[in-house]
């Protein structure tokens, strides 16, 4: 069927399609694609959009979605090539994706996440999946190495010095969990919704060994210019009491979890607060001053509510 859809230079050919619309831009500029080859059948063209991520969606799908009971795009055909623009694949349409954050959609993820996460590790660890971002030990590393910038942000967004040595107390005494899972990588609004009356996953390139924090971070206090979240104080802990549920830790361990929990997410939330505000003050990024304002104002009022949690 894909005979001759795609060039060799990597692109759409527009000779055998009836119509084509971007969706999203990638990190290298490249756009994913809806395309039509007749009225009534549509498909998903995906070019590499980082190209770090080399050949790794299409591993992910043949060793790792297949195992889970989730749903997803699956792909029809593809391209990887040693060079970058040679390097595509074609997803099926699954038509609309509402990107909502709720209750119900939290708490399915959440246990969906917590089967991933006990994937055997030992089948992943020659795989080389990189993420997206720093590990959190960087991120820690990097805001004490700025401390003073971090607080002059603080008191530029009146978050008080009691709450900013209440954070660099808590992660500069404490370790951060060396317990490694099989992690989404970039589980933000984005990538996850409603088709139709199903709950779908998408874009797995990003699929990494990490703290679990990592993907529950992204599932419920990570901010994205394009994506609002609502308040979700509530929920925060309605997630996490779901995962240990999930993950069958004991009750009497669930509090210190928690607690590392309200750490990881304080560190990745001043992490975060350094990059929007340094977007901000060099208009450098994609996103418009509003956009990005929100999104500040958002990881913010995040950061608060898990650092006041940190005993």
């Amino acid at each position: 069927m894909f005979t001759n859809i795609v060039t060799e230079n990597g692109t759409l050919n527009d000779r055998y399609i009836l119509r084509r619309e971007n969706l999203y831009q990638g990190a290298n500029g490249r756009f994913v694609e809806r395309f039509f080859i007749d009225a009534s059948k549509s498909f998903i063209f995906k070019p590499l959009t980082n190209n770090t991520q080399l050949g790794k969606e299409v591993w992910i799908f043949e060793n790792v979605l297949s195992e889970l009971p989730l749903k997803f795009p699956k792909i029809l055909s593809y391209s990887v090539q040693n060079k970058l623009s040679d390097n595509w694949i074609i997803l099926e349409d699954l038509g609309t994706i509402t990107h909502t954050f709720d209750s119900n959609i939290a708490l399915e993820l959440t246990a969906l996440m917590a089967k991933w996460h006990s994937l055997p590790a030992e089948q992943f660890s020659h795989a080389q999946l990189k993420g997206p971002k720093p590990p959190i030990e960087e991120m820690a590393d990097q805001i004490l190495q700025n401390k003073e910038k971090v607080f002059s942000i603080f008191k530029l967004h009146n978050i008080s010095d009691r709450l900013g040595n209440k954070i660099f107390s808590a992660f500069t005494s404490k370790p951060f969990s060396t317990v490694k899972v099989l992690c989404h990588g970039d589980l933000h609004q984005g990538n996850y919704g409603y088709a139709g009356d199903k709950t779908v996953v998408l874009d797995w390139e990003h699929c990494h060994m990490n703290t679990p924090f990592w993907d529950l971070f992204h599932l419920i206090d990570i901010s994205h210019p394009d994506f609002p979240k609502p308040n979700n104080h509530t929920l925060r802990n309605m997630i996490l009491d779901c995962y240990c549920k999930e993950i069958q830790i004991s009750a009497p361990d669930r509090e210190k979890f928690k607690q590392e929990y309200y750490v990881f997410s304080a560190v990745f939330s001043v992490w975060m607060m350094m990059l929007i505000q340094s977007d901000l003050d060099n208009q450098r990024a994609k996103w418009t001053p509003e956009q990005l304002s929100r999104q500040l104002k958002e990881t913010i009022h995040n950061l608060v509510e898990c650092a006041e949690e940190i005993i």
